[in-house]
């Protein structure tokens, strides 16, 4: 059914978003992968191209309300409905409580939990009437356990894994799944950039003493897309190594 094929990511372009991407591709899903940048979303499309496979690519800033929910209607309406909706996009604005901002608060939760909120609104209708549909938001271990220096992520990942459960909720007798995968510490160019012993010392607070990669995350999320995790709802999925246990 073909509603059952269309996927949506946002902050598709790169990291953990792209390799979203690729494992949903790998399920025979049409694929449509949301991104704020447009030269990434272009790097994308060759590199899906080169693997053998095709993607949507729409180029779209998720804060902006009234253009994100027409994007999300009018695939919705092309490919007959959204079958999966991994809402992936987030950003950092870290810094301790006493010194964040205003804006460094307002500008996360927005990005973070708002167009997580958006998105699920627009796709949750269309579920609802083909009586199928896996929402998975990708929320964070600081979500579950907070970070110092992370309030406003911390709050924003926190919130993801609330609204989640209530739309699971909601959702459950339309055969519409909700779960969140919740990411530790991933190998991605954000992380890079950190200094050798900040990356080392992540390590020691890590059951498995090592860092997770982008397709461990990735494949969680193509689990709880598929069929096999029809009866999982409402759940917090840790892909952390154990961080967080």
């Amino acid at each position: 059914m073909p509603e059952k094929r269309l996927a949506v990511v946002t902050g598709a372009a790169r990291g953990i978003g792209r390799a979203i991407v690729f494992e949903l591709l790998k399920q025979s899903r049409i694929v449509a992968g949301l991104d704020i940048n447009a030269e990434q979303l272009g790097e994308l499309a060759d590199i899906v191209k080169q693997a053998g496979f095709s993607v949507i690519t729409k180029c779209v800033d998720i804060t902006n309300t009234e253009h994100f929910t027409q994007t999300l209607e009018a695939l919705a309406l092309e490919y007959e409905g959204i079958g999966v909706l991994v809402n992936n996009a987030g950003i950092t604005r870290d810094n301790l409580l006493i010194r964040m901002s205003d804006e460094e608060f307002d500008k996360v939760l927005e990005v973070n939990l708002r167009a997580a909120f958006v998105a699920m609104r627009v796709a949750a209708r269309y579920m609802m009437r083909n009586k199928f549909g896996r929402i998975i938001n990708i929320s964070s271990v600081s979500g579950v356990i907070g970070n110092a220096g992370q309030a406003n992520y911390s709050a924003s990942k926190a919130g993801l894994i609330g609204i989640t459960k209530t739309v699971a909720r909601e959702l459950a007798k339309k055969n519409v799944t909700a779960n969140c995968v919740a990411p530790g510490f991933i190998d991605t160019e954000m992380s890079r950039k950190l200094p050798e012993p900040v990356i080392e010392a992540a390590k020691e607070l890590i059951p498995m003493h090592r860092v997770g990669s982008v397709e461990d995350v990735a494949r969680a999320v193509a689990f709880l897309a598929g069929d096999e995790a029809g009866y999982i709802t409402g759940q917090v999925l840790c892909v952390d190594g154990g961080m967080a246990m």
